[in-house]
């Protein structure tokens, strides 16, 4: 028998985490997914009241996350792990020469290795004032609750600070019913990412949703106001009176424990660290926000992940080191897409630069070159963004551009960014930067068997940072499913295994009138905005019931909410129906005395009805009162539904009219109205073949010949105008209504979600001959039900405007504050051409233009 009595047991080695945020978090993970895992001890301490939560998606919480929705871990995950963990207890003493830290509790743990990962702490100026009661910073879930708290009593709130988290957080005030301003010291906002043109254009974006926008704005003092609790004296003379102000100045480093005990810290803040992020201790490291690298503190999540992977990697004996991160980031602030890639400002030496403005549309976009044009270096995306998963590995990987880089951001161009997609990557292509994760990686595991999305972001961890980078997992999966000849996934998204095409089925044959059913039976999760607005509209369209239910209303966008489309000074749109563009003159003067009563800004439309702008939430209700008691009814401008029918006046008056188009277009109109659909649709009917009504660029245009009706289908005006294709001569009216019906259901059955209709036949395989296939020959066999389903949506139609006038529950969504009876006394108005006009604070890059000032619309 051996002799055993040497062998001694090795001790794991202590590892104690101090800060339990997104990347301590992260460091563990790697610890414990490590295959020498079981040597290694592992003791977390959280000076907050719970475990590690995603701080990126921190205003999720003001849309109806709770905090456990934002937890990136749990006691469970850590004692199936064999992680201790320590909340509600900060680290304040560190013993180097005994290897001990002791917490404020009085607790004391030795270690073999010490890991900081206390992060930053929000800077808040020393202004005086600042220290006031309902002065508040925006960092944790904590201070969430006071935001959350404070607007209870308020009407007005500030942010100051115009950065990602200002922005974030005039957002949350916004959402919170507040009249929200952003107050920023430098001339643009987010003046780090964006240049001058990106920076503008994401101001008036951002105005336009009705949040104030405040630069070059050096607060002096707070004091108390006259109107509100608080009064904003800026450096200028200039001054605002707000309720609540919220500090969004920036970060620094939470080196308070390092600099205390003597470990080396930057002539500016910042734990000083190697590329082992190791400290100069030998036996302490830092990572994350409070570290400093090169003289630089990496303020995103994606390089606080590779630190942490990198300090694993040198303490389990591994080569992996931390050299820097790309900083480029890809956002949605306030609904607005914006990202900003590499040298954003174009300080490198000889760089090119190509400019695109798209003024109409709201999108900005700017390329920096290589001075020989053969590699990019930077990217400003505001307003369209969808080319930023090619430009970021066309950078990183500096890739040969091609001979006229512009093409890369113009519009529809053979050879652009879309041409250079997922396939034209190399394998090295880093995709998701927050977890180091690159197409290579991707491809593995989908081989490995992560066929599903869900799969793929579960094993790799791509796409559950930020969030960015989700399309291109996504574009990468599905060329990969392509060429091993598998079935690409085009699930609805994450919460619902199945096409849009399936889940309108399952709603239809199984009878849900709920998305909360619908989730339950056959989805997973709680939901997000891809899910909720699309089962929303599948089930307007199948039951038609009222979509401010209480079932519907959490489905619905803020339009479909305040059944009106919100303008750019925070008003609303009021458009009555108007069938075919027919209206007697006792209806005109009806119209003309309310126009007049509330002083709406008054249009008549391309689509022959009469519009209002300029109306208030409150006084929605009241104008709309009015309306109904004159015979009108909503016009729907605010659904995706059919908008309108326009007409000519046919054979009733024209000498060349064939047959009576106004009666047709408004038995269509009056047939259709109301009818939820993928997207919105309109009609058009002329009386002869001279086209007065333009009914070849609609969805479905009808015109009069000697015969009958010729139907024309799939057209659209728009982004990119496409004429409708010949469906079907010489039709009589029953003929003509049939297939108009069977095409319209047959579209919100298999459409894709906003698909329009001339993009839907365009992806349909067979196109044109397929759908006269289905509609005319009835090749499915579903032309009965197609005519089923279109009558029950006619026999239940009823004006939401009218329902909603009679109850009295809903009406009371139609205030500015939920406290309040306070109407809008901010808006600014201006007479031009006889009528009130909002007033716009700052000039559009189009009146820029206008008054000769020097904007390109394509800059070399």
């Amino acid at each position: 028998m051996p002799d055993t009595t040497d062998l001694q047991t090795v001790k794991p080695l202590k590892l104690i985490v101090v800060g339990n945020g997104m990347v301590g978090h992260k460091f563990i993970e790697n610890v414990v997914n490590h295959p020498d895992h079981e040597n290694y001890q592992v003791i977390t301490f959280s000076e907050e009241p719970r475990l590690a939560y995603d701080r990126v998606q921190l205003s999720a919480y003001f849309s109806g996350k709770t905090a456990d929705d934002l937890m990136l871990t749990s006691e469970d995950y850590y004692d199936q792990h064999g992680v201790k963990y320590i909340i509600k207890d900060k680290v304040s003493t560190i013993d180097r020469a005994a290897k001990t830290i002791t917490t404020e509790s009085g607790r004391v743990e030795s270690y073999d290795k010490l890991i900081l990962a206390t992060g930053s702490f929000p800077f808040v100026p020393p202004i005086p004032g600042g220290d006031a009661e309902h002065c508040l910073v925006y960092r944790t879930i904590e201070d969430l609750e006071r935001i959350t708290a404070s607007a209870k009593g308020s009407k007005v709130g500030v942010v100051i600070g115009g950065g990602l988290l200002g922005l974030e957080c005039a957002k949350a005030l916004h959402n919170l019913n507040l009249e929200a301003h952003v107050v920023e010291f430098a001339p643009r906002l987010m003046a780090v990412q964006l240049d001058e043109g990106g920076g503008a254009l994401l101001r008036t974006k951002i105005e336009d949703l009705g949040v104030h926008v405040h630069t070059e704005k050096n607060t002096k003092e707070i004091v108390a106001g006259e109107t509100c609790r608080y009064r904003m004296n800026f450096a200028d003379g200039s001054h605002i009176e707000t309720d609540m102000i919220v500090f969004s100045a920036g970060i620094r480093p939470q080196d308070e424990l390092a600099r205390q005990f003597d470990i080396a810290i930057g002539e500016r803040g910042g734990i000083t660290i190697d590329d082992n992020c190791l400290t100069s201790d030998k036996d302490i490291y830092a990572i994350g926000e409070c570290a400093l690298w090169d003289g630089k503190i990496f303020g995103l999540v994606a390089p606080g992940y590779t630190m942490a992977k990198a300090a694993v990697s040198h303490i389990t004996g591994g080569s992996e080191q931390f050299t820097g991160a790309d900083m480029s980031t890809k956002l949605k602030l306030m609904g607005v897409d914006v990202a900003s890639i590499g040298d954003a400002h174009a300080r490198t030496e000889g760089a090119q630069t190509y400019t695109y403005i798209n003024d109409a549309e709201g999108i900005y976009k700017r390329l920096i070159v290589s001075a020989d044009k053969s590699t990019l270096l930077g990217v400003v995306l505001v307003g369209d963004t969808d080319a930023y998963g090619t430009l970021l590995p066309m950078m990183l990987e500096k890739m040969q551009l091609p001979d006229a880089p512009e093409v890369l951001i113009l519009p529809q161009v053979e050879g652009g960014a879309s041409a250079f997609g997922v396939a034209a990557l190399p394998d090295s292509a880093l995709i998701c930067s927050c977890h180091d994760v690159t197409k290579g990686d991707l491809i593995e595991a989908i081989h490995a068997g992560a066929t599903e999305l869900s799969e793929l972001k579960s094993c790799t961890k791509a796409g559950t940072g930020c969030g960015g980078c989700s399309a291109m997992v996504g574009q990468v999966l599905n060329a990969e499913l392509e060429n091993m000849g598998m079935e690409v996934n085009n699930n609805l998204c994450e919460h619902f295994e199945y096409t849009r095409q399936e889940l309108f089925d399952v709603i239809r044959t199984k009878k849900i009138k709920t998305f909360d059913e619908l989730l339950e039976q056959y989805g997973s999760g709680h939901g997000c905005m891809t899910c909720k607005p699309a089962v929303g509209s599948m089930l307007a369209t199948y039951w038609n019931e009222y979509v401010l239910s209480d079932d519907n209303i959490q489905l619905q966008d803020t339009n479909d909410i305040f059944l009106g489309n919100m303008q750019k000074d925070g008003t609303y749109s009021v458009v009555p129906r108007i069938a075919a563009g027919e209206i007697s003159a006792q209806g005109l003067i009806d119209l003309g005395q309310i126009g007049v009563k509330y002083d709406l800004y008054t249009k008549i439309t391309g689509g022959q009805r009469i519009d209002f702008f300029g109306a208030q939430l409150h006084e929605l209700p009241l104008i709309w009162d009015e309306l109904i008691q004159a015979g009108f009814e909503t016009g729907h401008a605010y659904g995706k539904s059919l908008r309108t029918v326009k007409s000519c006046v046919g054979s009733t008056w024209c000498r060349y009219g064939m047959m009576d188009s106004v009666s047709m277009a408004i038995n269509l109109e009056m047939r259709y109205k109301g009818l939820r659909s993928p997207h919105k649709f309109k009609l058009g009917v002329s009386g002869c073949t001279r086209e007065c009504a333009e009914a070849q660029s609609k969805d479905f245009g009808v015109i009069a010949t000697d015969k009958g009706w010729n139907l024309y289908v799939c057209g659209n005006g728009g982004m990119k105008p496409r004429h409708g294709d010949l469906f079907a001569s010489d039709l009589d009216d029953a003929t003509l209504i049939k297939y108009i019906d069977r095409i319209l259901m047959f579209y919100c059955r298999t459409a894709d979600r906003l698909q329009r209709t001339s993009v839907w036949m365009d992806n349909m395989e067979g196109g044109l001959d397929y759908l006269k296939s289905v509609v005319i020959d009835d090749k499915l066999g579903l032309c009965e039900d197609f005519e089923t389903d279109m009558n029950r949506v006619i026999d239940t139609y009823e004006c939401e405007w009218k329902k909603t006038l009679n109850n009295p529950e809903r009406l009371k969504r139609f205030a500015h504050f939920i406290n309040s009876d306070a109407t809008d006394d901010r808006l600014a108005y201006e007479a031009d051409r006889g009528q009130s006009k909002a007033r716009i604070a700052q000039p559009s890059v189009r009146e820029s233009k206008a008054k000769g000032e020097e904007i390109p619309a394509l800059e070399v």
